[in-house]
C-alpha cells in the first residue's frame, strides 16, 4: 500500500533533521553528467497524456494525511495542454464509486512504463499557490523489496506548500514499516520571487549510496545514510523506482483550504528527462 500522505506527517517536524543532511550553494548549474545518456523523457508535445509511458490513478483514499480530494481520470483534472501537462484540481463535489469529495484532482505515474535504479530524474514544473494546495514530484519502489512502506524506500524530489510558494522540500523515507520508518530531508528556499513565478526544474542525481538534490541545476541537498530493516547499505535505494506526480489538497502537512484558496489550482509540468 501506498501511503504517500502518512509519510508526509513526518516531514512536517523537519526542523529535526538528522546528522546525515549535507546541504550545498552552488552558483553555476550542473548538467548531467557527460557519460549520462538520455534514457526516457515526455515533452508533452501531443494532443493527449501518452498512456504507454503514463497511467493515471482514480481513488478517493485520501490517506492517513486526511487529504481531502478525489483523484480521477477526467480531462479537467488531467490533461496535456499547450505542450505541458496539466494537473488540476477544482472544487465540485466529485465521486467515484459512491465516494464524494469537495474537491477533485489528478495522479499520475510511471509504473511499469518507467522504472529505474539510479540516474538523474528531472522534471520542469509550475506550482499553483494558495493555503492547503499540495503538489509533489516523488519516486516508489516498484517491485518492494524489502517490504512495505517504507521497508522499501519513498524518494520525495519535491514536495510544495502553497502556503509557503518560496519553499520546497526533498526527503527520504527509510528503515521499517509504517509507523517504525524514519526520514531525512531538508528545505530549499528561493532568495527572491517564488515557484509560482514561473517554470523550475527539480532533479535528483542517484547513484549508489547517495543521492543529491538539485534546483534549476543547482545541488542543494546530498544525502548518503539511510537503511533499511531487511537489506544492507545501500537499501532501500538500490532498487527500480518510478516516478508520480500528483496534487493533493489539504491534510495533515498543508492544512485545509481557506476563504483565500481559489480554485481550479494549476500544476504544470513542462517536461519529465531521465539520463542514465
Amino acid at each position: 500500500m501506498s501511503l504517500k500522505s502518512v509519510c508526509c506527517l513526518a516531514i512536517c517536524t523537519l526542523c529535526c533533521l538528522t546528522s546525515s543532511i549535507v546541504t550545498m550553494a552552488q552558483e553555476k548549474p550542473v548538467a548531467p553528467p557527460a557519460k549520462m545518456k538520455l534514457v526516457w523523457s515526455d515533452e508533452f508535445d501531443g494532443k493527449s497524456l501518452d498512456y504507454s509511458r503514463w497511467g493515471v490513478e482514480e481513488n478517493a483514499f485520501g490517506g492517513g494525511n486526511q487529504e481531502l480530494q478525489i483523484y480521477t481520470d477526467r480531462a479537467k483534472n488531467v490533461r496535456v495542454e499547450n505542450g505541458h501537462l496539466v494537473i488540476e484540481a477544482h472544487r465540485d463535489h466529485a465521486g467515484i464509486s459512491g465516494t464524494v469529495r469537495e474537491y477533485s484532482s489528478g495522479r499520475v505515474r510511471t509504473k511499469h512504463r518507467g522504472d529505474w535504479k539510479y540516474g538523474r530524474i528531472e522534471v520542469r514544473a509550475k506550482m499553483p499557490v494558495g493555503q492547503g494546495i499540495w503538489p509533489a514530484i516523488w519516486m516508489l519502489p516498484t517491485d518492494e523489496k524489502y517490504g512495505g512502506w517504507a521497508a522499501s524506500g519513498e524518494i520525495d524530489i519535491m514536495e510544495y506548500r502553497g502556503q509557503t510558494p518560496n519553499e520546497v522540500l526533498g526527503t527520504l523515507h527509510y528503515g521499517a514499516g509504517w509507523p517504525n520508518n524514519k526520514y531525512s530531508g531538508d528545505t530549499f528556499k528561493l532568495k527572491t520571487g517564488s515557484f509560482s513565478d514561473d517554470f523550475h526544474t527539480f532533479a535528483v542525481d542517484w547513484t549508489e549510496g547517495k543521492i543529491v538534490w538539485l534546483v534549476d541545476g543547482s545541488p542543494w541537498q546530498t544525502q548518503t545514510r539511510w537503511h533499511s530493516e531487511n537489506g544492507q547499505f545501500p537499501a532501500p535505494f538500490d532498487q527500480r523506482f518510478h516516478l508520480l506526480l500528483n496534487l493533493s489538497v489539504g491534510g495533515h502537512f498543508v492544512g485545509s483550504p481557506n476563504e483565500t484558496t481559489k480554485f481550479p489550482q494549476k500544476f504544470l509540468i513542462d517536461y519529465v528527462r531521465v539520463y542514465q
